[in-house]
């Protein structure tokens, strides 16, 4: 199994919003186990996306397929205004053993 952390430094004021749009995102996808998480500690307006996926090769499958489901469209026209909320963002993928 892996585990990929998708990393956004918002800006002020935008964590939570950023949070919000994603949540509302995880809600309409048919699977999953997606945890959205905002810092307590550690480095300030930060949002982390969590998801599990059994391989490498199924989080490919995944990220090829976002967005196609009727729900997931009206979610993602959201997101359409998100750059401007966020500064810099990162993605780690970690095994677990």
């Amino acid at each position: 199994m892996i585990i990929v952390h998708d990393i956004f430094v918002c800006k002020p004021g935008n964590a939570s919003k950023v949070a919000k749009l994603f949540k509302e995102w995880a809600d309409v996808l048919p699977k999953k186990n997606v945890h959205v998480m905002t810092d307590m500690t550690g480095q300030f307006h930060r949002v982390i996306i969590a998801s599990n996926y059994d391989n490498l090769a199924a989080y490919e499958v995944e990220t090829k397929n976002i967005g196609q489901t009727p729900k997931e469209k009206v979610v993602m026209e959201k997101f359409k205004d998100m750059n401007d909320m966020y500064v810099s963002g990162s993605r780690e993928i970690y095994k677990v053993w």
